[in-house]
């Protein structure tokens, strides 16, 4: 089987199919690639990146001269071993990896599937394409952000943003920052900041920790999880950054970039409550409301989804990670959000599952075995991640701090007013609807930003959007496909 390309620009076709393509190269994806590797299947893995890991093993590149990229990182050991292993099966030609590699369509043909990407970087794009026996998506997810007077003002970040910035460019987003939103990603990157050297003079969180209570069985079942947060709150207190539970940011201040937020606290419905609002001085803010499941090529091959306790769409998965479209599986945060750990054992799961369902009846040694274990770990950490995604669900009344003159879309500047004009005054019953009649989600991210809250003004559930493409692709590319794949 060829190996990489040394130049991720050229076009790589390989002369017969692989038997399992998948599509990132995260925690979920790397697991999934190099277990199936072992498995004996040949693989091919796909991924936007540079380099394997994504978004959650980020590191800093190698002309930074980091000498401990792993201090920055949780379980950054899980993520080596596994590197090797890449390394190690793409020396012996059992993977193909494919960095620079965005995958835009899956397409079937003939009994397998045809995987298209844009590879490399502009202005020296090429098409690439490869065809596989079994397609597993493991692409991730975003950060969900639920918008506020101010937002768009230079200095405020995505939480998960400031994170990458530590992570993959060693710099801050500021001196003073403050973390706000919800989730346990908040918890994090308020650590790494303060470690790093940033003032963090409090950590906003919108949902109540007492959503927690209900929950104790699924706690204790995931003592990991429990000595990981007490972490967390230990590095809070060394570095004396306040934690405000049942409040949010419901204003940014500012002329030229960030100066101060407006913190107000909220009702159970995250509505602000009149006269509990207190400025707090910073240069920066890192902010966002937990994640939300990247699934543009799944819904684009017509996998099923569902939604999840955290009001975000995710795809539908049976106990061995395979879809509602034969052929196709998923593992990861297409599933859900769940986090590092979960992602790496779905994706094992997943690679058992593919070399199963590929060669029935070559099952190795203690292969059974191994299966049931992944499969009792995947329910105990998915248990605790839908307590997690319960626990920060937004609440409905997070809108009340929305003026109508506040911006929504970013890409197109669709004020808040404009998208509660739609649908209360003339009509809009759908996304769509919205989007023709205000522009919101026609701009570079495609609703990827706007589309939750967007659903929300318009009193409508989220919804996972069926695209024929889950990037942009040049015109020469769509000119260059054979007949059978237009």
């Amino acid at each position: 089987m060829p190996t990489s390309p040394s130049d991720p620009a050229e076009p790589f076709r390989p002369a017969e199919p692989v038997d399992l393509a998948v599509v990132g190269a995260g925690p979920a994806g790397l697991a999934a690639a190099v277990t199936a590797a072992g498995l004996g299947l040949r693989v091919a893995l796909l991924d936007a990146g540079d380099r394997p890991g994504g978004q959650y093993y980020r590191h800093p590149a190698p002309g930074l001269g980091a000498d401990r990229p792993e201090a920055l990182h949780h379980g950054w050991s899980e993520f080596a071993t596994r590197e090797a292993a890449l390394r190690a099966h793409e020396s012996a030609d059992r993977i193909t990896y494919l960095p620079l590699h965005h995958v835009w369509t899956v397409v079937a043909k003939e009994g397998d599937w045809t995987l298209h990407a844009v590879a490399g970087h502009a202005p020296d794009e090429r098409a690439a394409a490869v065809t596989a026996r079994a397609v597993l998506i493991a692409t991730g997810a975003y950060e969900r952000q639920l918008p506020f007077p101010g937002w768009t003002l230079p200095g405020v970040v995505g939480a998960g943003g400031a994170q990458a910035m530590l992570k993959g460019g060693l710099v801050l987003p500021g001196k003073r920052v403050v973390v706000a939103g919800s989730g346990p990603l908040l918890l994090a990157v308020a650590g790494s900041l303060a470690a790093a050297g940033a003032a963090v003079p409090a950590v906003v969180e919108a949902a109540a920790y007492t959503a927690y209570a209900g929950r104790v069985p699924v706690l204790l079942r995931n003592p990991g999880k429990l000595v990981e947060a007490a972490a967390y709150g230990g590095a809070l207190a060394r570095h004396h950054v306040r934690l405000l539970t049942r409040h949010a940011v419901t204003e940014a201040h500012g002329t030229d970039r960030i100066e101060a937020v407006t913190v107000a606290r909220l009702d159970r419905d995250w509505r602000p409550l009149p006269g509990t609002a207190r400025r707090i001085p910073c240069d920066a803010l890192a902010v966002g409301h937990g994640l939300v499941p990247q699934l543009e090529l799944a819904t684009g091959l017509g996998c099923a989804t569902r939604p999840g306790p955290d009001a975000a769409v995710a795809l539908e998965v049976d106990a061995l990670q395979r879809t509602s479209v034969p052929g196709i599986w998923s593992a990861g945060e297409t599933g859900g959000i769940g986090g590092a750990q979960l992602a790496l054992t779905e994706g094992e799961l997943a690679a058992h599952s593919v070399a199963a369902a590929l060669h029935p009846g070559r099952t190795p040694r203690g292969a059974d075995r191994r299966v049931e274990r992944l499969a009792r770990r995947r329910a105990r950490l998915r248990a605790f991640a839908d307590a997690m995604a319960a626990a920060h669900r937004p609440g409905d009344g997070w809108t009340g701090w929305l003026r109508d003159d506040a911006v929504v879309c970013r890409c197109e500047e669709v004020p808040a007013g404009r998208i509660r004009e739609a649908a209360q005054d003339l009509g809009a019953r759908d996304a769509r609807t919205v989007k023709l009649l205000t522009r919101a989600g026609m701009g570079w991210c495609q609703g990827r930003m706007c589309g939750p809250a967007v659903a929300a003004l318009a009193g409508q559930e989220p919804a996972a959007d069926r695209r024929p493409f889950s990037c942009p692709v040049p015109l020469s590319h769509l000119a260059e496909l054979p007949a059978t794949d237009r």
